[in-house]
């Protein structure tokens, strides 16, 4: 029944700026992580920032310097804010929400928004 719902993906030259949105919807509680991962056409989906309902964020060492995630726990709404885009981030960005005590293989997962870097 819970659904989670990506936005704000699109093409953006090399030093720019893009916003990713997401929300959980139908959930009357709130998840214990929600996150972002990336997955470039044939290569495997990866980590690249996640938070806790409690606001502890953790960031790939790729994203670390350059995105920014935040949550409306209220909203059942993740964000990542991404600066100084390179081409490398290129990629399918897929939000997902788990519950305490799962993994992301466990984790409701959103069909995924393009991210375009052009040189």
């Amino acid at each position: 029944q819970v659904q989670v719902v990506e936005s704000g993906g699109g093409e953006v030259q090399a030093g720019g700026s893009l916003r990713l949105s997401c929300a959980a919807v139908g959930s009357p509680a709130i998840f214990h992580t929600m996150g972002w991962h990336r997955q470039t056409p044939g290569g495997q989906r990866e980590f690249v920032a996640s938070m806790t309902s409690g606001g502890t964020p953790n960031y790939a060492r790729s994203a670390e310097d350059r995105f920014t995630i935040s949550r409306d726990n209220r909203r059942h709404t993740v964000d990542l804010q991404m600066d100084s885009l390179r081409p490398e981030d290129t990629a399918v960005y897929y939000c997902a929400a788990r519950q305490w005590g799962s993994n992301w293989s466990g984790a409701i997962w959103g069909q995924g928004t393009q991210v375009t870097v052009s040189s």
